[in-house]
């Protein structure tokens, strides 16, 4: 299934990283990461293929399960990437992150995934 960067990056904020139920988030990283994603956080981790973005998304949610991210203004695509500006519900610091790039031909988010805070 093919999506727009403007959708797969919303659904990556909601589904994936704002997601409590493991069986939901889960689901949704089947549905639109592909085999071969890497997640880079700001704190240096690498984290390679959906089980282990699945772990890292939950033992995120696990530390702040109340928080609700919004999204600060659309999508914003650009070439094959694209960001999203947000701020989490309760501390109301602002976290962008910058920079989703994709491969050709993959159908689900792509291979990179950068953050960072400001």
């Amino acid at each position: 299934m093919s999506y727009s960067i403007s959708t797969l990056l919303t659904r990556n904020l909601y589904d994936v990283f704002g997601e409590n139920d493991p069986v939901r988030r889960r689901a949704a990283i089947d549905e639109i990461f592909t085999d071969d994603c890497v997640f880079y956080d700001p704190m240096g981790g690498v984290y390679r293929g959906r089980d282990e973005i699945h772990r890292i998304a939950g033992t995120l949610r696990a530390s702040h399960p109340d928080f609700r991210y919004q999204p600060t203004a659309e999508p914003e695509e650009v070439g094959n990437g694209g960001r999203v500006p947000w701020v989490d519900g309760l501390a109301r610091r602002q976290l962008t992150p910058v920079r989703i790039s994709s491969s050709p031909g993959t159908a689900g988010l792509p291979l990179f995934i950068s953050f960072s805070t400001s």
